[in-house]
């Protein structure tokens, strides 16, 4: 009977989801979705060549950069396949293991995400209150020690999302609400109690956003404070000008992330379009605009964008 349960488990299918009642114009839709990945990578990977290429950008605030960037350039890899699949081919199967592996990086690589944008955040911090210190204090050793932090942050909170949904059995109709696999969507799935389950997402967001967020906020009243206390107004301005390129990051990410969060857990009948919108936006946003931002306000990176291009 065991053997049974175990083979009906393993044989499992999810059903991802597209937009809505779109399915005429799939073909259409696949081509903006086509060409944001397209961009995603190719700008995260410029990005990348160009920093490591070099050697006058083996900064602090542009090693964190290239970090970003292979943070962005992992999360479109992985939810690429999918999204591209359902739109470009109507594949809209996608295995238990495979599901639970793309849900894993997925928020993975998210959690290493806001990860970085509160260290970009510290960084411009130490940067502008202690500028003649900055490369001393954060240096690669330094760099590296936190990146590694990160990693392994990232991987002891979301390491047992896989491992308590594969606790569950889905004898539902096993219909996501996206075109990727993620763990509440999952979770809604099964035909068992999810009361635990649903209690530790809510503690991975709260502990990873949540405290990420706070210390983010934190930083940036501390940078106020700073930036107040110097005597001229253009010095001021321009400190704070370091810092908008980092803010739209935040923005970028956390804005849809939070509004998504909130509908899956607390809204009841919510537009499914709107829920599908806003996982377009919380995964596909940050990668395809983080290159055009920095580029677009780092006068050094531009320079070096151009001479790429333009000999």
């Amino acid at each position: 009977m065991s053997s049974v349960n175990d083979t009906k488990f393993k044989s499992v299918v999810f059903l991802l989801t597209g937009i809505p009642r779109q399915k005429d114009i799939y073909l259409w839709i696949s081509i903006p979705f086509c060409i944001a990945y397209v961009i995603s990578i190719l700008g995260n990977s410029l990005i990348l060549f160009i920093i490591k290429t070099d050697r006058s950008l083996h900064e602090p605030m542009y090693i964190f950069l290239s970090m970003l960037a292979v943070t962005d350039l992992g999360i479109s890899v992985v939810t690429m396949p999918t999204i591209v699949g359902i739109y470009l081919f109507n594949s809209r199967e996608i295995s238990l293991d495979a599901c639970f592996t793309q849900l894993f990086f997925i928020h993975f690589l998210q959690c290493t995400e806001t990860s970085m944008l509160l260290l970009m955040a510290f960084d411009r911090f130490i940067a502008i209150r202690h500028p003649l210190r900055y490369t001393s204090i954060l240096t690669l050793p330094t760099i590296a020690k936190m990146g590694l932090m990160i990693l392994l942050r990232g991987i002891v909170i979301i390491l047992p999302l896989p491992f308590l949904l594969k606790q569950f059995r889905y004898c539902r109709d096993n219909v996501l609400s996206h075109s990727y696999c993620l763990y509440q969507d999952v979770m809604k799935t099964a035909c068992s109690d999810i009361t635990v389950n649903s209690i530790y997402g809510l503690f991975t967001k709260l502990l990873l956003m949540g405290v990420d967020s706070l210390l983010i906020f934190l930083s940036y009243v501390m940078i106020l404070k700073t930036v107040l206390s110097i005597a001229s107004h253009e010095e001021c301005l321009r400190a704070l000008n370091t810092c908008v390129s980092h803010l739209c990051a935040v923005l970028l990410f956390y804005t849809p992330e939070i509004s998504l969060s909130v509908i899956h857990r607390f809204v009841k009948g919510s537009s499914p379009l709107l829920q599908i919108l806003l996982g377009y936006m919380s995964l596909l946003l940050p990668p395809l605009m983080n290159p055009i931002v920095y580029s677009v306000k780092s006068k050094h990176l531009r320079a070096r964008i151009i001479r790429v291009f333009v000999k």
